[in-house]
């Protein structure tokens, strides 16, 4: 297997390295506070970014000493300071952040306190540079962790955002580090049990029991009363096991490769119908599993109202859009509606009285209703309207491919 030629692909070249620390270094320039250093943070400071991310960490770190007792109001001090220089968008979090728009990149500005030690972290975002640092450690490791978030990438299994449950880049980054190499990992990851605890075993069964239910268990070395990979869905870890052992089966390119939706087969298997949406703004994470809720009740509707749904999907980044494949098969136009078992007298004297045409069928009776919809545009043209779509995404267009 040719890793070479896959970090080809997947690693900034200098250029671009380049490119985005003289980024980094326009809007560190500008901040310019008493008692505070604005410095790179995330997988840019930690050289573990992929080629094409346009997303920016800077942390602003204030001094223990002199903010330790303003903690609550450090997002405060530090918005008043960036208005000055840039517009910003302000974001809720365990501690407000800032966001700047500064083609093509997307930064965001995480005020924190500069602690040394656990111990004097007042808030989680206090933990973020002790993270860095942590990774820092391990520079000899920075391609297998590309190889590693490249290949839970493509298996759509990265992010640990709420609306994908998937692995963090954080969880990735000590994935590899813990195991020694990205096939180390692969070979594991494809013996993991139904839970797998990495780390000391004393601090996982001491973990708050909301944190211990995800099917990993990664004990952070920088938080040990924190299980770093909490956010991870049972199906996102499940689809790591079997990708890595199809991927030590059959090396292949093509598990770094994300896979476009191939809308021609999809068009053979039923109806397609494809579904614009722009998402609501704000925070990313809070915006993507709105917009995952809205899907869910487009997906759910369909099913309710009678069609067969064939296969279903949904994206968050640009370009937004959900998708259903329908049955070819047209529905009847009526339906049949469950009643009560015979033996239940009253509530099979409510059910006649409420219906007209009455079927007995293995001693249940059923009514025989109108269908409400009898083509799945209509019944989502008329599930767009609904409180449940309507708040949870800006706009909803329908197109049948």
């Amino acid at each position: 297997m040719d890793f070479k030629k896959i970090l080809a692909t997947i690693k900034p070249t200098k250029a671009e390295e380049q490119h985005l620390h003289h980024a980094v270094q326009q809007i560190i320039n500008k901040i310019k506070m008493p008692g505070a250093t604005a410095i790179l943070g995330g997988s840019g400071a930690k050289n573990t970014w992929l080629k094409g991310t346009h997303d920016i960490d800077i942390y602003v770190k204030f001094k223990v000493k002199q903010y330790a007792n303003k903690s609550d109001q450090l997002a405060d001090i530090l918005g008043k300071h960036l208005k000055k220089h840039f517009k910003i968008e302000r974001l809720h979090g365990s501690r407000d952040y800032f966001q700047i728009n500064l083609p093509p990149y997307t930064v965001e500005v995480v005020p924190i306190l500069d602690i040394k030690k656990a111990a004097e972290a007042q808030n989680i975002t206090d933990f973020s540079h002790l993270h860095v640092q942590y990774i820092q450690k391990h520079k000899k490791l920075a391609d297998d962790i590309r190889l590693a978030k490249q290949f839970a990438k493509a298996q759509g299994v990265y992010g640990a955002e709420s609306y994908i449950q998937g692995f963090s880049g954080y969880v990735m980054e000590l994935l590899v580090i813990h195991y020694g190499s990205f096939m180390k990992l692969i070979k594991a990851a494809a013996k993991w049990k139904n839970v797998t605890i990495i780390g000391s075993k004393q601090a996982a069964s001491s973990l708050n029991p909301a944190k211990k239910v995800s099917p990993l268990i990664l004990i952070d070395p920088v938080q040990p009363d924190r299980n770093a990979a909490a956010a991870l869905s049972q199906e996102k870890y499940q689809q790591v096991i079997r990708a890595s052992k199809q991927f030590l089966k059959h090396p292949s390119e093509k598990f770094f490769e994300e896979q476009e939706i191939n809308w021609d087969s999809l068009k053979k298997k039923g109806k397609v119908l494809y579904c614009a949406v722009k998402p609501l703004q704000g925070k990313k994470d809070v915006a993507g599993a709105k917009m995952l809720k809205a899907f869910e009740y487009l997906r759910d509707g369909l099913q309710r109202a009678g069609f067969k749904v064939v296969k279903a999907g949904w994206q968050y980044d640009a370009p937004s859009f959900c998708y259903f494949v329908l049955d070819k098969k047209p529905l009847a136009p009526v339906m049949l509606r469950v009643g009560p078992p015979l033996k239940h007298k009253e509530g099979v004297k409510h059910f006649k009285a409420q219906h007209k045409k009455i079927i007995i069928k293995n001693n249940r009776l059923y009514a025989e209703i109108p269908r409400e919809f009898l083509h799945a545009e209509d019944c989502l043209q008329s599930l767009f309207q609904s409180q449940n779509v309507q708040e949870r995404v800006a706009a909803i267009h329908l197109n049948i491919i």
